[in-house]
């Protein structure tokens, strides 16, 4: 069983959170059934951006790291209070984790600016939000990431996507990133993807 960790800072957007427990939970059910998510938070109850409260499974205190096979992070909202958990301590040595351990890190969206933050995006190719009126990729790019303004932008072990309209095909990579891509043509195909 690959179990993934959904971390969640307060203020995070619940539509790029969905995404990954369902993708991964078909996996669960219809797929080759090695997927688990874990949602895990700083606090008992999260508020996503838009006022939608949220009670994870675990607390970051109660996990272990080393039990989970990959991270993912949904974006959020600067208004919704994300970046106080999101560039929190906490977080940053999640990050650290996972990528000293090159196992899947998944972001959608602002999600890649924890990464930037944490440092580890240094000489990277990445991706952030990148409408025209956002300063986020300038942001990311602050941070000493190599910018790359497309879509979605793999590296290494590493997925950043550009905004929440690549949330599916973020979810849809990580699938990919645990199992195989027959598996995840299927889960796409059941889901109603081509």
């Amino acid at each position: 069983m690959k179990k993934v960790l959904l971390l969640l800072a307060n203020g995070f957007e619940a539509v790029e959170a969905s995404v990954f427990t369902d993708v991964l939970g078909w996996n669960n059910w219809e797929g080759d059934g090695s997927t688990e998510v874990v949602t895990v938070g700083l606090h008992p109850q999260l508020q996503c951006t838009w006022n939608f409260n949220v009670v994870p499974e675990k607390l970051l205190h109660e996990v272990s790291l080393e039990g989970f096979d990959a991270l993912a992070i949904p974006g959020g909202f600067e208004e919704a209070g994300f970046y106080t958990d999101a560039f929190s301590q906490e977080f940053q040595e999640v990050v650290h984790h996972f990528d000293e351990h090159k196992k899947p890190i998944a972001t959608i969206c602002v999600a890649s600016l924890i990464l930037g933050h944490s440092g580890i995006l240094q000489n990277r190719r990445a991706t952030t939000y990148n409408h025209p009126t956002s300063k986020r990729l300038a942001q990311l790019q602050s941070y000493g990431a190599d910018i790359v303004n497309e879509r979605i932008v793999q590296n290494e072990h590493i997925i950043t996507s550009s905004n929440p309209g690549t949330a599916f095909e973020v979810a849809f990579s990580l699938l990919e990133k645990l199992t195989s891509i027959d598996n995840t043509r299927k889960v796409k195909d059941l889901m109603g993807f081509k």
